[in-house]
């Protein structure tokens, strides 16, 4: 199944001494390839020292998911808790009774 994040990328600097500055863009990703799903606390940490698009709340969590391309993977970082990176993963599921 495809579905539609926001991650979280950095933009290329202009030179090597600048500051990073981060920006956010919509993604969209196979479930199926999905490998690990961990919270990234250094993500959060960038929001306290304003490094992060203005945007976001200070109490936002955010998601490094993991991702199989065969011999390797890549990892992005999304806006979001493990929790509910999962649920929007998984989909919603209706009880059955």
């Amino acid at each position: 199944m495809i579905i539609k994040l926001v991650e979280i990328y950095e933009q290329s600097r202009r030179q090597l001494d600048d500051m990073p500055s981060f920006s956010l863009r919509e993604v969209f990703i196979n479930s199926e390839h999905v490998t690990c799903l961990r919270e990234d606390t250094v993500t959060g940490n960038k929001i306290q020292l304003g490094m992060l698009a203005e945007e976001l709340d200070s109490r936002q969590r955010f998601t490094k998911i993991h991702l199989n391309r065969g011999l390797s993977g890549i990892d992005l970082v999304v806006v979001g808790s493990p929790d509910l990176i999962q649920e929007k993963l998984l989909g919603k599921t209706l009880l059955k009774g």
